[in-house]
């Protein structure tokens, strides 16, 4: 259901929940209004007719000299005023302003809503001759009912005018608004296809401008976030080709010249008749040769996945790494605080986090121009939330502005390694005083 729509049906409601309110107030103040007319009427007919007969002893008249004279009075216009005489005959004269139009008379219905119970009113006078007269008075409100019937009908025109001109006014109040919700709708469906460049204008209404730039921001951000996970993709690729022509020359250079030379040699040991000492040389030779290459093959599988990673945990891999790159940077001193639990973590994170911890270290020694460095990894407890593996990378090196950090694709593999684990990935940073990695994983 559209938004005009919405609206156009609560005004309907609302003008005739208004229309039934106030339809009821006029009834029953139109009611009201006859009532208090009609007694009124009476009231001065009776009034008028007590005095008239007061004064008849001072003035003698006949009745049919003063009724036509009381029925042409405004006042008693809600009244059918007659006389009985003794012999039972009916003196009645027509009211002037008596209503004969029944194009104007209003429904019956509403004059059943309106009219009330009027009973007959008769009272006894005696004539100036001395005789009884009965005098009838006969509420008949009928001209006053239509005069309340076309104010109704005024009252509820206006209603409808008035509901009409809401109705015009708030559609074309919201038109503008409805016509930027479109655009707003329109440009979400582009950017739902990939195109993030798209961009929202800026909108008079400060509610929907705000919109508009939040969207602008977002997409922004998701423009920035794909092209570095392209830029990261493309780097892994280049890695991995690197990786791959590296192994294929260290395998080409190291184990194919060995295996060539041991070939070499056993076949000249195995042809010639040389004596024991020749024998034992060429022994010695395949021997140095073979342990080169097991050296080789096992810096190639440290490379490429460390075995005691798998074999002894991770804290053991941990502290090997550290060994290593002390050896290789004594002029480094590296600490290392590990908990045992470590060693029950799932092994997919294990790797990320020796992998992070890897390119931290690679970081510090190319870049931070460090003394000194410590690796923190410790499980935290958080109640009934579960647990989290919290690791801290901080060195005292050069550091810089948090603002002038240059995301390159080490810290950019590091923080998606957290992210695919679900955790958060956060640096801090200031010139001179350093830099910390922090990264908390939560626990399954």
């Amino acid at each position: 259901m559209s938004l005009r729509y919405q609206i156009n049906i609560r005004i309907l409601i609302s003008s005739l929940c208004i229309l039934m309110l106030g339809g009821s107030i006029a009834i029953w103040q139109a009611r009201d209004a006859v009532n208090k007319e009609v007694d009124s009427s009476i009231n001065l007919a009776v009034q008028l007719i007590t005095f008239g007969f007061s004064q008849a002893s001072q003035t003698p008249f006949h009745e049919t000299d003063w009724l036509p004279k009381l029925n042409s009075l405004n006042q008693t216009r809600h009244l059918s005023i007659q006389l009985k005489e003794p012999s039972g005959q009916i003196i009645s004269f027509a009211h002037k302003n008596q209503q004969t139009n029944n194009d104007e008379k209003p429904p019956q219905w509403f004059i059943n809503l309106v009219a009330a119970h009027y009973p007959k009113v008769e009272h006894q006078i005696t004539s100036f001759k001395g005789e009884q007269i009965t005098l009838i008075i006969q509420a008949n409100p009928l001209d006053e009912i239509t005069e309340v019937w076309q104010e109704s009908i005024a009252f509820f025109s206006s209603l409808f005018l008035l509901t009409l001109f809401t109705f015009l006014a708030v559609n074309l109040a919201f038109n503008k608004a409805l016509k930027s919700i479109a655009v707003i709708v329109n440009a979400l469906k582009v950017i739902e296809t990939g195109h993030y460049q798209q961009k929202l204008p800026n909108f008079s209404i400060q509610e929907y401008d705000s919109i508009a730039k939040a969207i602008n921001h977002m997409t922004g951000e998701l423009d920035a976030g794909r092209q570095e996970n392209r830029a990261l993709t493309q780097h892994t690729l280049e890695i991995q080709e690197d990786e791959r022509q590296r192994l294929s020359q260290e395998l080409h250079d190291e184990l194919g010249q060995s295996l060539t030379a041991i070939k070499v040699m056993a076949v000249t040991a195995g042809r010639s008749q040389a004596g024991a000492t020749d024998i034992k040389q060429t022994t010695d030779s395949i021997v140095t040769i073979c342990d080169h290459l097991m050296t080789v093959v096992r810096s190639m599988m440290h490379q490429l996945h460390p075995l005691v990673l798998t074999e002894l945990g991770l804290k053991a891999t941990m502290e090997d790494l550290l060994n290593h790159w002390s050896i290789r940077n004594p002029e480094l001193k590296l600490t290392i605080t590990c908990p045992d639990e470590v060693d029950f973590l799932e092994q997919k994170i294990t790797i990320q986090i020796f992998r992070v911890v890897q390119e931290c270290l690679t970081n510090i020694v190319r870049h931070a121009q460090a003394k000194q460095a410590a690796i923190n990894l410790e499980i935290e407890h958080q109640g009934k939330t579960g647990a989290a593996l919290r690791l801290q990378v901080t060195d005292d090196g050069q550091g810089c502005a948090i603002d002038k950090i240059k995301t390159g694709f080490g810290l950019l593999g590091m923080r998606e390694r957290i992210n695919s684990l679900g955790g958060e990935f956060t640096i801090e940073t200031q010139p001179h005083q350093g830099m910390s990695i922090i990264a908390t994983i939560p626990l399954p």
